[in-house]
């Protein structure tokens, strides 16, 4: 069974940083993007940053500049480093990744980690 243990959220001052991390485990497939999306109270999920199996990121105009995603394929984990946090960065944040096993292509999602910018 797949598992995705994300860590590394808190509470923060605004324009410090955090560092979250997400451990894949369960998987005999191979795991194609890694991502990290957010939910603020009140708001839709939103995609902040991906990356793929060949290293290739996407960004959300938000978060451009001050965000880094990061992937350690041997250990299956992905990381999202975040600078210069503001508080409109305080939400949920969940992993993503979408793995390939037998020619079909799964989501999984993590439990979330919440992120807290004071002001």
């Amino acid at each position: 069974q797949v598992q995705l243990v994300e860590s590394g959220g808190g509470l923060v001052q605004s324009g410090g940083s955090l560092r979250l991390s997400c451990s894949t485990s369960g998987s005999s497939g191979s795991i194609a993007v890694m991502a990290w999306y957010r939910q603020a109270p009140g708001s839709q999920r939103e995609l902040v940053a991906l990356i793929t199996s060949g290293g290739t990121t996407n960004y959300a105009d938000s978060v451009k500049g001050r965000f880094t995603i990061s992937r350690d394929n041997p250990k299956n984990t992905v990381y999202l480093q975040m600078n210069t946090l503001k508080p409109e960065d305080t939400a949920i944040y969940y992993c993503n990744v979408d793995i390939v096993r037998l020619g079909r292509r799964r989501s999984y999602w993590g439990q979330g980690t919440q992120v807290t910018v004071s002001s």
